[in-house]
């Protein structure tokens, strides 16, 4: 009973989040979180599509591990949905429209799993990312 009252709390808490500030927030059935910060208007990315962003990568405690953003880094381009990139990220990005901006909140399977990365990522870290897609380009 208590496990019910703490999921139907949570759920409550996401829509009242997503409610008042006008964000939508999906939470995908693998335990990806999706919060749409601000929504974009030009292209769809979809799978296969090459797609530039930037990006800041964080732990749970709020730590950075990684950014485009830093002085002498360039945006990241990629193609999407071919694994070129974690699984969150191919999930999290597909559907993101150019000038939109997200923040994906990426379950340890999705992302590093239980080897992390080297010193940086630790072993079944959940990481959380916020993308702003700047281009796609379709093949």
């Amino acid at each position: 009973m208590r496990i019910a009252i703490n999921i139907v709390m949570f759920f409550s808490l996401i829509y009242i989040f997503c409610c008042n500030n006008e964000r939508r927030i999906t939470l995908m059935e693998n335990g990806l979180v999706i919060e749409d910060i601000l929504e974009g208007n030009g292209s769809e990315a979809m799978d296969f599509n090459k797609v530039v962003v930037n990006y800041t990568g964080k732990l749970e405690d709020g730590s950075i591990f990684d950014s485009s953003l830093k002085p002498g880094r360039e945006p990241f381009a990629f193609t999407l949905g071919v694994g070129s990139v974690i699984k969150g990220w191919d999930l999290g990005v597909k559907g993101m429209k150019v000038g939109g901006k997200r923040k994906l909140t990426i379950p340890s399977d999705l992302g590093y799993g239980d080897n992390g990365a080297g010193d940086v990522i630790p072993p079944g870290a959940k990481l959380i990312f916020e993308i702003e897609l700047l281009e796609v380009e379709a093949y």
